[in-house]
């Protein structure tokens, strides 16, 4: 590969994620020359796939609409949730910038966000957790208004997309869910694929874009609306250092390599290392091989930041409570013999399902996060025996709410059984032989969870009991919106393997996001924000949003300081 002359800016941006568009945008409104560069040949990276949602205590959506909470109410729910993973300084950074973050791209980027004043923290029983007014979510965007540059937006994941349209939380996906009980919601789904329909003939993809995908495209218009230059397909090979700092790095595109020069420093936003197999072998204990963990990241995120860091000096934070955002994932068959991997965060909570180990016993509240759900189920699996877990539930559920990639009605069920991703039995005996679960305990299971559940109690795991748990749950089951009876069959179950959104093991930084060497110095002119920083949570999940949350404002940070130095510099030099 040949190497063309020089180019220089004053911010290098490597990865296209919400952590590095926010530092790209951020840079480029206080006047700097801002070059992003990503290996895919669409931008976005998992934050196109995410739900987009981002924690930002005392946001200003939430003033706006009457909440005020004592700010040390936040900082105790992080204390327990956290422990020893607790970084004062860094929490500390983050609590101050992120509100601001909120406030500098409503006023002066297309970034727009809704509240989520009605979402309460993971954990209810912790002293602090909140109710609501912690998290915001990208407004949705009509897709049209980004121009040429749609076609360069990573589409959603096609596992959670429909036909691949978007469907966002709350009020949309309820429409969806009810479009057979409610003419209204028929209505509102016959609409949203028809526009969906129309937009496909018309520009190739779905223009309706909601949750992940919005963030992701209103950060690659506020980006190019300020001029910065975005290439895709341009890979980062190396870094480029002198006297200890870094000073850019060669980046391969058409074929050529070239040296780009940055003023003010290098962002590394690479989306961590949910497929770079060598480190998950190394990081991951149920993981001997590096291929047991199955991630909903985008498949290119293979790490390339964290080996970038490391090779000027930087460390990765291998000593998190977990190194990887933990999900429950099931594996869908697609043509052609690969799998693809869903992600289930929505229907564990409704009313009716339960989740087995081999052994047919219970093991998680179903209703708790994502996060607690693989956790448990690691602790529950014996050791050398396969991490597998089975979601079960009866017929009724399976067309109310569906089950994983298997859509409820009125779409047909008969392709994902044919296709071997939904197990079916007439009985739980049959069911379970087809799953290779142990049939009495999953009989005794059944019985025990029943005989609570018929009065809408679960005395086993106390599931619905606290508001994270209810607000996932289905409000038209009385008396507890999460817990209900599983029925006669036929039954369903689908296999659950370990996966995760995205990886918390990153590279050391401190409260600015410079990134740190061995001796807790920071390394001149190197930032590192989205998943390419070790996570600020210390590798536990106590809200939802707790990576997109620290992505936007690190990358805020590091736009804002960037140009407050290479100002600084400007003025030295000409005095």
């Amino acid at each position: 590969m040949s190497t063309r002359s020089e180019e220089d800016c004053d911010l290098l941006v490597i990865g296209s994620g919400a952590g590095g568009l926010s530092a790209a945008v951020s840079a480029a409104w206080h006047g700097l020359k801002v070059l992003v560069v990503e290996k895919e040949p669409v931008f976005g990276g998992t934050t196109a796939w995410s739900g987009g949602w981002m924690w930002v205590p005392h946001n200003p959506l939430a003033r706006e609409a009457g909440i005020e909470e004592d700010g040390q109410a936040v900082r105790t729910y992080l204390r327990h949730e956290l422990g020893n993973h607790y970084d004062e300084a860094r929490i500390e950074s983050f609590l101050a910038a992120a509100p601001e973050m909120v406030s500098f791209f409503r006023q002066h980027t297309s970034v727009q966000f809704i509240d989520g004043n009605k979402i309460p923290d993971m954990h209810g029983n912790t002293p602090g957790a909140g109710l609501g007014g912690r998290s915001v979510c990208a407004a949705p965007i009509d897709g049209r208004e980004l121009g040429s540059l749609a076609t360069t937006l990573r589409p959603p994941l096609p596992e959670i997309s429909l036909l691949g349209m978007g469907i966002a939380s709350g009020a949309d996906f309820a429409h969806f869910l009810n479009a057979t009980r409610s003419w209204s919601s028929f209505g509102h789904v016959v609409r949203r694929i028809g526009r969906h329909a129309l937009d496909f003939v018309r520009h190739g993809r779905g223009m309706q874009l909601v949750n992940g995908n919005a963030l992701a495209a209103r950060l690659l218009k506020s980006a190019s609306d300020l001029g910065v230059d975005l290439r895709s397909k341009a890979p980062a090979r190396r870094l480029l250092s002198r006297d200890g700092a870094v000073i850019g790095a060669v980046v391969g595109h058409d074929g050529r390599e070239t040296r780009i020069m940055a003023r003010a420093g290098v962002v590394l936003a690479c989306g961590g290392f949910p497929h770079d197999y060598e480190r998950l072998r190394q990081l991951v204990p149920h993981n001997p091989t590096g291929r047991e963990h199955w991630s909903a990241a985008p498949r290119s995120n293979t790490g390339d930041g964290l080996r970038l860091g490391e090779s000027v000096g930087a460390l990765v934070d291998g000593g998190l409570a977990a190194p990887c955002a933990w999900a429950p994932v099931s594996l869908v068959p697609r043509r052609g013999g690969s799998f693809g991997h869903f992600p289930h965060l929505a229907e564990r909570a409704k009313p009716g399902l339960i989740a087995v180990t081999a052994d047919g016993c219970r093991f998680v509240n179903e209703a708790d996060s994502y996060y607690d759900y693989i956790d448990a189920m690691l602790k529950a699996v014996p050791p050398g025996a396969e991490p597998v877990s089975w979601l079960i539930c009866d017929h009724r559920f399976q067309r109310r709410y569906g089950l994983g990639f298997a859509k409820p009605a009125p779409l047909p069920i008969t392709p994902y059984i044919a296709s071997g991703y939904l197990k079916r039995g007439n009985t739980l005996e049959e069911l379970a032989r087809a799953c290779g679960i142990d049939p009495d305990g999953l009989n005794d299971t059944v019985a025990r969870y029943n005989e609570a559940a018929a009065q809408g109690r679960d005395p086993q795991f106390h599931r619905g009991e606290t508001p994270y748990n209810r607000m996932g749950g289905d409000w038209a089951v009385k008396p507890n919106p999460s817990v209900a009876p599983i029925g006669d069959g036929p039954f369903y179950a689908v296999r659950i393997v370990p996966g995760s959104l995205g990886t918390f093991a990153g590279l050391k930084t401190d409260e600015r996001a410079n990134v740190l060497d061995a001796q807790g110095r920071a390394i001149a002119g190197l930032f590192a924000v989205g998943a390419d920083m070790a996570s600020i949570m210390g590798g536990t999940y106590p809200a939802g949003g707790i990576n997109l949350g620290p992505a936007m404002t690190f990358g805020y940070l590091v736009g804002r300081n960037t140009a407050t130095n290479v100002g600084a510099r400007k003025v030295r030099a000409g005095s």
